[in-house]
């Protein structure tokens, strides 16, 4: 098992020291997870989550009570959400849970229950166990990295026995609960590094100003985040092709938000990753995609437009119709529909959930190419996981190393590594990752000319 610090580099953390001692790794308690254990607390009804929720301790470093606060506010949600997903995985059809794949996703699941297990029954009341509660973080982090890519290949291998349609609708719910699982380990074990009380494990370095809270940035600038992803993708088509498109922003590009930087660099690099490739292979390589930021929360008709846009009835029925910046079940993987559960939120209930602030702040990107726009028949699968769409030979064209290119490489990310490359899993993945915390993709194509693509963001709100 990594230690604490080798999970945090890992991962990313916005941890703002340069030298942390080593924490060193424990055998982490476990408990027997029974079958009763995962109904009791598979019974217990999800609730979206909101970008404040996770803010909700306030500014680092945190004071021990404000730590310790955190470390059970992390615990009071995370043992349920594990038991949906056990729950969920066992709906599944009995051959396609047996796929050594797919059933070593379910023991993982299992594994972190048991982790929590020891805790979920008490309140964290001392630093010494808040330590014990981050190893276990670390761990459940690092047992679930690639989940992802392990469950593709189990789907794949087990598609004679499972239908496209059933697929796609498990994948959408599970790989939308993954985010928040993983976002709430990853924040505590955030918030734990830049807290007061482990301030010994920088040397005694006083803490540097950051607009970080754990993993949030609440002075996020998107343009930044966009220049980045065109250094990345343009490397990447500069080696392929020999020619990189240039990109021009306009609108508002000093705009800052709240949000959670690697979600959003991750579908800016899908979407620029598509935008570079059509324009290049349109040949209009020399007309700079427009990327247009626009620092104003969606209207609620717009919004709606979004849902409608990209759902079919089936999801409608779902999800209704909400207000603007209201975060539903659906977003969240929280709807159980897999497992036959159809849990509404119910925010009111929850002390640990807070409502969305309607003031909350947001933005909107445009990025408007020159490729040539989507043909009628993809248009209409863009959002489909794409090896549901493979015949046998273009299975396996995706699944050895000379049918994946360099930019279908640089889709694994925060999605779950270059095992995915070309699966066409990368638009699905941005839009649950742009729509988890109320935001959206919608995407307009003029066949023969171009491509817009909308991405609106929603952000914290104010964070004293």
């Amino acid at each position: 098992m990594l230690s604490l610090r080798a999970v945090a580099r890992h991962n990313g953390f916005a941890i703002r020291s340069h030298r942390l001692k080593a924490i060193g790794t424990r055998h982490i308690q476990t408990a027997t997870v029974t079958d009763g254990d995962i109904a009791r607390l598979a019974a217990k009804p999800l609730h979206p989550l909101t970008l404040a929720d996770l803010c909700k301790f306030g500014r680092q470093p945190l004071s021990t009570e404000d730590l310790l606060n955190n470390a059970n506010f992390t615990l009071s949600i995370l043992p349920s959400r594990l038991a949906h997903r056990i729950q969920s995985l066992r709906s599944l059809p009995y051959i396609v849970v047996a796929n050594p794949n797919v059933n070593k996703i379910h023991n993982n699941y299992v594994h972190s229950l048991s982790t929590l297990l020891p805790y979920a029954e008490r309140h964290i009341e001392t630093l010494e166990e808040e330590i014990k509660f981050t190893e276990a973080m670390a761990d459940l982090v690092q047992t679930h990295s690639n989940t992802i890519a392990i469950l593709a290949k189990g789907f794949l291998e087990a598609r004679k026995y499972i239908s496209a349609k059933e697929v796609t609708a498990f994948l959408d719910e599970h790989l939308r609960a993954r985010i928040g699982t993983r976002l709430i380990a990853e924040q505590h074990i955030a918030l734990h590094f830049s807290s007061q009380p482990h301030h010994e494990l920088q040397d005694g370095e006083q803490h540097e100003d950051s607009s970080y809270i754990g993993v949030i940035d609440t002075e996020l600038k998107p343009a930044s985040l966009v220049r980045t992803c065109e250094n990345t993708v343009g490397e990447i088509c500069e080696l392929r092709y020999g020619v990189r498109p240039t990109i021009k922003i306009v609108g508002s590009p000093e705009a800052t938000i709240a949000h959670i930087p690697m979600h959003i660099e991750y579908v800016l690099t899908e979407l620029l990753k598509n935008s570079f490739r059509a324009t290049i292979e349109a040949g209009m390589e020399k007309e700079p995609i427009e990327v247009t930021i626009a620092p104003a929360p969606a209207t609620q008709a717009q919004t709606a437009a979004l849902k409608a846009a990209k759902r079919d009835d089936e999801r409608d029925q779902v999800l209704q119709k909400h207000a603007v910046g209201v975060i539903s079940n659906y977003d969240q993987g929280s709807v159980d529909a897999a497992s036959g559960g159809n849990y509404k939120p119910d925010v009111a209930s929850s002390p640990n959930i807070r409502p969305l602030e309607n003031s909350t702040p947001g933005v909107t990107i445009r990025i408007q190419d020159r490729g040539g726009g989507i043909s009628p028949e993809n248009h209409a699968k863009l959002w489909e996981y794409g090896f549901t769409t493979f015949n046998e030979d273009e299975i396996n064209d995706k699944t050895s190393s000379g049918g994946i290119t360099a930019l279908d490489v640089i889709s694994g990310g925060a999605g779950g590594g270059s095992s995915l490359a070309g699966l066409g899993y990368g638009l699905p993945l941005g839009r649950a990752y742009a729509e988890y915390f109320g935001g959206g993709i919608a995407v307009q194509s003029l066949w023969g000319w171009g491509t817009d693509v909308y991405l609106s963001l929603r952000g914290v709100g104010r964070v004293d």
